[in-house]
């Protein structure tokens, strides 16, 4: 992991885009000009961000970041970027009082830069990384007192009683996911749907489909109230001043969907993390992100104790492999890698979802 090459993220020259940028900004503040336009080395597959400043006399806001759906032309990772969406659950979620990042415009004509984009104020602060992962040693949040770490996971878990708390279902119902049945079958329906997309063509991944084998007898009896979902809730997502949130970004997941779909992802993206680091002989950051302690504080938030959450944890790893599959798809696509004889060890935690189909994965783990 630690050596191998980073996937493309672009066909896009930023040169070009930062062009057309500025000709953009002047007709939308005439006068104004983008000024140190730069692509951050840890810029998405999903979508693109660049990085600039405004120069002009009275700007709305300074330091900006530009989020520009991905490029049609580079083997997408999703079928579909919906930025109007994007632009209305940040504006919807800012209401709440979690620190959203304010957006500025929306524009929805491909022309000026391609694809349809919209401008936020930029946020300062530092991310856990996620290359290398902030659960190998070296980076800031490990080299955190477990006191420091204590008050990030909180204050994140935080960040989702707020929002599934502070948005009422029917003011989120853009998000409503299409298809028949309830929040929580459409947005299974829509991840089915989504792995059809990405293994049409390709070999297709026995794994993934036993997992939504075993998701189906795990079915939950009880799904509980559809609530806005950020969809991507992870800390990799957040910005933070020192060990408190100040912006919470990515929202092209969103949905609403039971609380759950949210709380399983965030256990599990940290699961994962903690399983690659330990697989590399790093002990990493065991008592971090607990399964117990995570179910037990949004309870103490919100009054609703977590259910089925073997359930909602599975979905979340079988909603992550076939991102993961579909990521490294691309890669064949573009050259950097090679589809081996079973196609389901291009999902880096297949051994995981394994065990978790198998239903031994939480067994001696919290």
């Amino acid at each position: 992991m630690a050596t191998a090459p980073r996937p493309r993220t672009s066909t896009r020259e930023p040169e070009e885009l930062a062009r057309r940028l500025g000709a953009w900004l002047d007709r939308r503040l005439p006068g104004a000009r983008a000024v140190n336009v730069a692509v951050p080395e840890s810029n998405g597959m999903s979508s693109e961000t660049l990085l600039f400043d405004i120069e002009h006399p009275d700007p709305p806001v300074r330091a900006c970041a530009l989020r520009l759906a991905a490029d049609p032309s580079a083997y997408t990772v999703f079928p579909e970027y919906d930025m109007p969406r994007q632009y209305r659950t940040m504006r919807l979620a800012a209401r709440t009082g979690l620190p959203v990042p304010a957006v500025l415009w929306l524009e929805e004509d491909p022309e000026p830069l391609g694809a349809p984009f919209f401008v936020m104020e930029r946020v300062a602060g530092r991310v856990p990384p996620d290359v290398m992962p902030y659960t190998y040693e070296g980076n800031w949040l490990h080299a955190a007192t477990d006191a420091e770490r204590a008050e990030l996971e909180d204050a994140s878990v935080r960040l989702l009683a707020r929002l599934h708390d502070g948005v009422p279902a029917k003011e989120a119902g853009f998000l409503e996911l299409p298809g028949e049945g309830s929040p929580l079958r459409r947005h299974v329906d829509a991840q089915r749907a989504y792995y059809a997309w990405v293994v049409e063509g390709r070999p297709r991944s026995p794994l993934i489909e036993s997992a939504f084998d075993r998701l189906a007898r795990l079915w939950p009896d009880e799904e509980g109230e559809a609530v806005l979902n950020w969809g991507d809730a992870r800390i990799g997502n957040v910005i933070y001043d020192g060990f408190t949130p100040a912006a919470v970004l990515d929202w092209e997941m969103a949905a609403l969907a039971p609380r759950e779909v949210d709380l399983g992802w965030t256990v599990y993206l940290h699961r994962f993390f903690q399983d690659l680091t330990e697989s590399f002989g790093q002990s990493g950051l065991p008592g971090f992100l607990r399964r117990d302690r995570v179910e037990a504080r949004y309870a103490d938030l919100t009054g609703h104790t977590p259910r089925d959450m073997d359930f909602y944890t599975l979905y979340a790893a079988l909603r992550h492999a076939v991102v993961m599959l579909r990521v490294a798809y691309r890669q064949v696509h573009f050259g950097e890698a090679a589809v081996p004889a079973d196609p389901d060890t291009l999902i880096l935690h297949h051994d995981s979802l394994r065990a978790m189909v198998q239903g031994s994965y939480w067994n001696g783990r919290d």
